[in-house]
């Protein structure tokens, strides 16, 4: 077998025109010590596979080519491919979706974990009577955070956590349940990229949920299983209001291919070498009812913490979120505006005014 680097050099004089295979070329010198082990990723690799070898070397970050060994990348490739064949849902997805979507075994900069044996035992018990990629991400996402007992919580120890990480603390916030998610969708063969936004164009914060390819690009809150399907979730009137001009309000996917566009990780903002597209477009198309305003409803008993309370605004009636509920997701009414309407909240009772109409207004109640 010939080293990497001259089989490359070999291939690319004929294929100029392959980015793949002149970004490897490119890139391989990066790897430093690791030469090695990149080369030996390459050579175990089956030649009917190696377009997918040539893409995770081309496009992945400088420090896992110095790092990553070739029996992880090795495995990750295995299993990937075998997800593919496996699945129906599998055989239909094109190259470049499953190099960019499936293959990578990354969403963000995550630990790198050796995930996708452990994630395929448990997740494909779960979708083996799914007809669909759709049924089957509806079922990971209902099943998979209860059977591992990992569930939302802002005590997690990082942000960005890898599955291993996440499970072994049974918690994670958005980011974290995402990824793990992301993780578990991939090793049965479904696309998935992680989405998010810096700072809702209201300042709340940031979010990060999730984007599942069947045929084209659907979301679901990662913990948050909509039994009515996919394309719901709590943020789609703030996911409305992103500014595709604004940096810090715009919506951005994942991608492992790299793009011109850095990936706003707001607990690494100096971090550039996740790479992400702007798809803002696709959400503001979704618009609030311009004549309502959405008011939003915060219950926190004395030490600060969300409380579940039942609420009631005149006839309209809800539950109020919890602590494990994501932080920014909250019981929401559509009323008219600039009118003054009671809220109770158990026995307590307190007049509010809705705002102009096309606005959000967020309601804080505390229990005393």
């Amino acid at each position: 077998m010939k080293a990497l680097l001259t089989y490359l050099l070999l291939v690319g004089v004929a294929c100029a025109d392959e980015p793949p295979i002149k970004g490897v070329v490119e890139r391989l010198p990066l790897s430093g010590d690791n030469r090695p082990e990149i080369d030996k990723a390459w050579s175990g690799t089956p030649e009917a596979q190696r377009p997918g070898m040539t893409f995770l070397l081309a496009n992945m970050p400088e420090k896992d080519l110095r790092t990553l060994k070739a029996d992880f990348l090795l495995k990750n490739h295995e299993l990937a491919y075998k997800a593919r064949k496996d699945f129906a849902w599998g055989k239909a997805v094109p190259d470049d979706i499953f190099f960019n979507n499936v293959l990578p075994y990354s969403n963000l900069d995550e630990a790198r974990d050796a995930w996708r044996q452990e994630l395929f035992d448990l997740a494909a018990p779960m979708v083996k009577d799914c007809k669909t990629a759709t049924e089957a991400v509806m079922k990971l996402n209902a099943e998979l955070f209860p059977k591992l007992k990992v569930g939302y919580s802002t005590q997690r120890k990082l942000p960005n956590q890898s599955p291993k990480e996440s499970i072994d603390q049974g918690k994670a916030t958005c980011t974290g349940l995402s990824i793990l998610l992301s993780d578990a969708c991939r090793s049965v063969g479904i696309p998935t990229r992680v989405v998010g936004i810096p700072n809702w164009s209201n300042k709340r914060g940031n979010h990060t949920w999730l984007e599942v390819w069947d045929g084209d690009w659907h979301f679901t809150g990662a913990c948050e299983a909509d039994p009515k399907g996919l394309d719901r979730g709590w943020f789609i009137g703030d996911a409305a209001q992103a500014q595709k001009d604004v940096p810090e309000h715009s919506i951005y996917a994942v991608s492992f291919a790299k793009t011109s566009t850095p990936f706003p990780m707001v607990w690494a903002p100096n971090q550039k070498d996740v790479s992400a597209v702007n798809i803002t477009d696709r959400y503001t198309k979704v618009k609030l009812d311009p004549k309502l305003v959405r008011v939003m409803i915060r219950v926190t008993g004395p030490d600060g913490k969300r409380l579940k309370e039942m609420v009631s605004i005149e006839k309209l009636t809800g539950q109020s979120k919890g602590e494990s509920a994501d932080t920014n997701d909250f019981l929401t009414f559509d009323l008219p505006p600039e009118r003054d309407y009671k809220l109770t909240v158990g026995t307590a009772e307190q007049t509010i005014r809705t705002k102009a109409a096309g606005e959000q207004q967020l309601i804080e109640v505390k229990l005393k």
